[in-house]
């Protein structure tokens, strides 16, 4: 690609980039939210067409005018979202819209077997005729997988590909990235995770305003190189430190279970503690919150908030009781994408807006600057729609949403997945302020350095038990990583 520059109504989204990728590699991709990379991705991919520059593919100019066009020139990308049809089977996703036909009908058969036959050269445990909806995160990023190489692709975009994923289930990922570079496929991995980019990318390159700033081998950079390139400053510690004193219990959690993923759990939270809840995926922590707060079908179970017993059958008993929920799936749960900011700012608290029986239009264009302004929300204005802000402007938004209702127990699902370095420094410093004024704060989080980095104390969970509890002094990845598999502590 180069000289690649695409301008948006108001936005210059890139400006003459040029990359590079090679036969067999994986290229990984950095920059903070908005640095231009899934512009550029999705000009490779056919989603956008660039206003300027070239693109040489194999020694040929590819034009690749839609993303049909480019999966048929070999090019497949996987979304963090995933694009996948819940209600039909592996195979008829993998073979969705190309399925192998047989006297006119669908030859259901032999989707499968080539379906089997795929997953045996990756290695992917998958069984072809069982219902995507019935997969773990996990299984359907392999699905997707699956179907990049069921076309053959030489190369394959993969968006945030471990955002949802354990570690054993990474480094099952990454046996498939290697697999797929051993018979040349090029992988393009675009990932905010250090870690995991020194440990399975080639070569990297970072944009930052839509910029080239460069590209360079793996194992000729350093982690703190690459985040003042990203950033274009150094950031002399990613968990900022907090000093607040922790008070009183303000909630009280007594044998809540749903009869399937959670299993008589009991805990504490106190006033300005940060908790968080560690484990594998489909440990049961998210299913947990979500019978605290109302969105679940609770089969027993108390709540307590500040001593006095609460019933909560609902989010919107949950938001009368002072608690908020920042879902993991922003997008699909945490905002309304086609709406403008300031109307995802206030829309759990619409109450404080009203003038009357009617919504106050200057309430709610005044509630948004204020939020954008607290929050340092970067966007032309209130009035923009939401779907058009970065990753981590929109989970300042949903944070927004939750402080506007006054919320004093907020519940943070994987707050800073898919975001990058700066961003995840601006939400752990919002979390400390929110501590600062007295706010308690649930943290669930699959990495363990931001878990270790941010939280007060840690409870882990397995198999919807909650398995052990570690105090701030006793924080290790070994610790709770043996409490999440249930391996043995300490002769325990």
């Amino acid at each position: 690609m180069e000289k690649v520059s695409k301008e948006f109504p108001g936005v210059k989204a890139l400006s003459e980039v040029d990359f590079t990728l090679r036969r067999g590699e994986v290229h990984a991709l950095m920059g903070e939210n908005g640095a231009g990379k899934s512009t550029l991705m999705n000009i490779l991919s056919g989603v956008f067409q660039a206003d300027s520059g070239q693109i040489r593919f194999e020694g040929r100019d590819l034009q690749a005018a839609t993303p049909q066009a480019a999966l048929t020139a070999g090019i497949s990308t996987i979304h963090q979202e995933l694009n996948l049809i819940q209600k039909l089977s592996v195979a008829e996703n993998v073979f969705f819209g190309r399925q192998p036909r047989r006297l006119g009908l669908v030859d259901r058969q032999e989707m499968e077997r080539r379906t089997a036959e795929i997953c045996g050269e990756l290695g992917v445990d998958l069984i072809p005729s069982a219902y995507v909806s019935e997969l773990s995160m996990a299984n359907q990023q392999m699905v997707e997988i699956v179907r990049a190489v069921s076309f053959d692709a030489r190369v394959v975009i993969m968006d945030e590909p471990t955002s949802s994923l354990t570690i054993n289930e990474t480094r099952i990922l990454f046996s498939i990235i290697r697999k797929l570079t051993g018979r040349g496929v090029a992988v393009i991995f675009i990932s905010h995770r250090m870690d995991e980019v020194f440990e399975i990318a080639d070569r990297l390159t970072v944009l930052r305003d839509g910029k080239l700033v460069g590209t360079c081998a793996v194992g000729e950079t350093s982690r703190e190189e690459i985040i003042k390139m990203m950033v274009g400053r150094e950031l002399k510690q990613q968990y900022p430190p907090r000093s607040q004193q922790i008070g009183e219990v303000c909630l009280r959690v007594r044998d809540m279970a749903d009869g399937r993923r959670v299993k008589g759990c009991s805990f504490e939270l106190h006033q300005s503690e940060v908790l968080g809840f560690a484990g594998l995926v489909g440990a049961g922590r998210t299913e947990l919150m979500k019978l605290i707060f109302g969105a679940g079908r609770r089969t027993g179970g108390t709540l307590e908030i500040r001593g006095e017993p609460v019933n909560i059958r609902s989010p919107q008993d949950a938001i009368r009781a002072g608690l908020g929920f920042v879902t993991e799936d922003r997008k699909g749960e945490g905002l309304i994408l086609g709406f403008p900011v300031k109307y995802n700012i206030v829309m759990v608290a619409l109450q404080k807006i009203k003038n009357g029986l009617f919504l106050s239009r200057e309430k709610e264009q005044a509630a948004g600057e204020e939020y954008i302004r607290k929050m340092g929300i970067s966007t032309p204005s209130a009035s923009k729609q939401v779907v058009y802000l970065s990753g981590g402007n929109q989970q300042k938004v949903v944070l927004s949403k939750w402080l506007f209702s006054q919320a004093d127990i907020i519940i943070m699902d994987e707050p800073t997945r898919g975001i990058d370095v700066g961003a995840k420094r601006d939400i752990y410093e919002l979390i400390n302020e929110l501590v600062a004024q007295g706010k308690s704060i649930i943290v669930i989080s699959s990495e363990l350095e931001e878990i270790i980095g941010i939280c007060d104390r840690i409870l882990v969970m397995r198999e919807g038990h909650i398995t052990g509890e570690l105090p701030k002094a006793a924080f290790s990845p070994d610790r709770i990583m043996q409490y999440a598999v249930g391996g043995n502590l300490d002769g325990e």
